[in-house]
């Protein structure tokens, strides 16, 4: 059986056995154990079809992981595909588009666009696929002020469930098309997009620290800067536990503090004003704030690029208020014992509250959303930090909308993410791209 495949492909097949198997079986997320018949590093789309028409005739499963970020079983008995090497960028500034590859990181698709005055809305870690990140809706930094991701696709190369190859836009299937803008990787797997690019001549933005002491505070001055701030300016807050690692510098070594990341798609002057507020905080150990270039907007979190044993949960939020506030820094805040390495509160609303350009996703009603991660030298302390992390959760029930963005669905959720119209139409798709079901992704239609 893995005979017949390797004579249809041209990149590399690894088994079980093979040297260096558990290296090439590891996902970004090293929690999850992955046990797969096989993996595949393609060299290009051919092979990917190839390997996905092979699997229909042999009964077998086909996962798609660029890098790892989002796997969530142990993939046994599937052939799992890595897309990694088709990393073409091909940028066209006149017509203000881009396509791309399905291994394009998000780094690497913002670092094609340096000098042009134009961003696409690439998340905020360098280090995933763009085509994954956006497939699953595309929350980014510019998402006030241009949307969603996903809504922004164009056209894209696809292979189905039978191992069909073929382009899909608006004219040759408008309903796939609908589908691939924030249905996942469940309906087919793509292998290129072609994106709409948006206008940033102007970028202004980084990081202002304080002592975690200050917490409340600063959540209070970025909760009302938010309240008022036009789509052209994004802010996330943090409260932040920084290990005593040698590797970590001073002031941050073993240290707790506050934080906010922001962006403005305009210049110094307007973010200053907007900024005020949470400059009159009183202790700032650092403001990092002013011009960046487009290429850097991926790293402005500062969040992991490494593979790493990462727990988390999110909700959304229906609002901010005082009681929300105080019940939480109760739970995190400097007084307390709370070992989470990351709580992230993101400012939403603008575009993302607005209905998309024809695609499933939808927009995103709630203003705010909470991230909690924990960063673990080993698996076996997991339980401890879901602890921690349904105390965190625990602490703004009273806010929670009781669901969370698609990026950031838990394993086997992502079918909550949809109304019951958009998931039984989303069904009907895959019915027909994928109709002995054979494609697995992390964000299974159920």
């Amino acid at each position: 059986m893995i005979a017949t495949l390797r004579s249809r492909i041209n990149g590399h097949l690894s088994i079980p056995g093979d040297a260096g198997w558990d290296l090439v079986r590891a996902p970004w997320l090293l929690m999850v154990e992955q046990q797969p018949l096989a993996v595949l590093d393609a060299a290009d789309a051919d092979d990917v079809a190839a390997a996905v028409a092979w699997a229909d005739e042999a009964g077998v499963q086909v996962l798609v992981q660029p890098t790892g970020h989002g796997a969530h079983d142990a993939a046994e008995g599937a052939l799992i595909v890595r897309t990694g090497r088709l990393d073409d960028i091909s940028v066209d500034v006149e017509a203000a588009t881009v396509r791309i590859g399905a291994g394009v990181s998000a780094g690497a698709l913002a670092a094609a666009l340096a000098g042009t005055g134009l961003t696409f809305l690439v998340g905020s870690n360098p280090h995933p696929s763009a085509t994954g990140l956006t497939l699953g809706g595309g929350l980014s930094w510019f998402g006030r002020a241009f949307g969603l991701g996903c809504d922004s696709i164009l056209a894209a190369d696809v292979v189905d469930g039978t191992g069909w190859l073929r382009r899909v836009d608006g004219n040759t299937d408008p309903e796939l098309l609908w589908a691939l803008r924030g249905g996942g990787g469940d309906l087919a797997i793509v292998v290129a997009l072609e994106l709409a690019l948006h206008p940033a001549p102007t970028i202004h933005g980084g990081q202002l620290l304080w002592p975690a002491e200050a917490m409340a505070d600063v959540l209070r001055a970025f909760r009302d800067i938010s309240a008022a701030a036009p789509d052209t300016f994004t802010a996330w807050w943090h409260a932040l536990n920084f290990p005593p690692l040698p590797e970590i510098p001073e002031p941050l070594r073993g240290g707790r503090f506050t934080a906010v990341v922001v962006t403005h798609l305009g210049g110094a002057a307007e973010l200053d004003e907007l900024l005020a507020p949470l400059r009159a905080v009183p202790g700032t150990v650092m403001d990092a704030v002013g011009p960046v270039p487009v290429e850097r907007v991926p790293e402005l979190a500062g969040e992991p690029t490494e593979p790493g044993y990462f727990v988390m949960r999110s909700t959304l939020l229906n609002h901010l208020d005082d009681a929300t506030v105080d019940s939480l820094i109760s739970v995190i805040g400097p007084e307390t014992q709370c070992p989470l390495g990351v709580v992230q509160i993101r400012q939403l609303g603008g575009a993302l509250a607005r209905a998309g350009a024809g695609g499933c996703h939808g927009p995103i009603a709630e203003p705010f959303v909470i991230n909690g991660v924990a960063q673990l030298p080993g698996p076996e302390l997991a339980p401890m930090m879901h602890g921690a992390l349904a105390e965190m959760i625990g602490s703004v029930a009273g806010a929670s909308a009781g669901r969370t963005v698609m990026n950031f669905i838990e394993h086997g959720q992502a079918a909550q993410w949809w109304d019951q119209a958009s998931l039984e139409r989303l069904r009907a798709v895959k019915a027909t791209t994928d109709p002995r079901g054979i494609l697995r992704s992390n964000r299974a239609l159920g």
